[in-house]
């Protein structure tokens, strides 16, 4: 049986099917759909029940077709090898490419996929929200700025984050950040500001140079641009909390 309520939800549920099912019945395996929890919420069950995870490394916003699992990775775990060997065959025959994730992994595995998902979400309104304040509405920008982010994703996934990255950071260009910066720390000042946008550009742009450095940059254009992405970021802080 799978037990696909929210995740804050799974150890109650299991609780109230431990409850619910009598000891002397037919012995069914509980099996839960959650990235992010181990076997252990599953613990009311195991006494009597074999216990398991299947977590599609899939996003279902809406209800989608079986399709949906070809090609994917499905992460598996389970108390048994016997289960164990069933939620792969299962993940197989639906097409998708079974990968034990043990409970000692799964927060790091869950987080992993909320950076390639949800916070790729979040970075593109993020840009889109940067074009409407110069006056494009959210359509013309989504619009602009797709063929950049399919051409930079496509890029990084089939050769590599180092092999793909460009702009100015790859290129050394500092007076370029210096000048997004600005730019960026008058849009924060604004009453009614979005999200701190300086101190995302910070820490995406420090991530940005190790990446950078690793296809080549040489040091003596790094160090300004981590001057830069540094610089005064307490004042920052402070001007913006007055």
């Amino acid at each position: 049986m799978f037990v696909t309520v929210p995740d804050a939800f799974v150890p109650g549920t299991a609780a109230d099917f431990a409850r619910a099912v009598s000891k002397g019945s037919p012995r069914v395996a509980f099996v839960h759909t959650s990235g992010a929890l181990g076997l252990d919420a599953l613990t009311p069950l195991a006494a009597h029940h074999e216990v398991g995870s299947f977590h599609p490394l899939q996003s279902f916003p809406r209800p989608r077709a079986p399709e949906a699992f070809e090609g994917i990775v499905v992460a598996v775990d389970a108390k048994s090898a016997a289960l164990q060997r069933r939620l792969e065959r299962l993940a197989r025959d639906l097409g998708a490419h079974p990968r034990v994730v043990r409970d000692a992994d799964r927060a790091i595995y869950h987080a992993a996929a909320v950076f390639a998902s949800n916070f790729v979400i979040a970075l593109v309104d993020e840009s889109v929200g940067l074009l409407e304040e110069i006056g494009w509405n959210r359509r013309d920008a989504a619009r602009g700025l797709k063929p950049l982010m399919e051409l930079a994703l496509q890029g990084a996934l089939e050769r590599g984050p180092v092999a793909a990255l460009t702009g100015p950071i790859r290129r050394g260009d500092v007076d370029t950040v210096r000048r997004h910066l600005r730019v960026l720390e008058e849009l924060d000042a604004r009453p009614g500001a979005r999200t701190p946008r300086l101190d995302v550009y910070r820490m995406l742009g420090s991530i940005t140079l190790r990446i950078a450095q690793e296809a080549g940059l040489e040091p003596a254009a790094a160090e300004p641009i981590a001057r830069a992405l540094t610089r005064d970021v307490a004042a920052t802080r402070r001007r913006r909390q007055r």
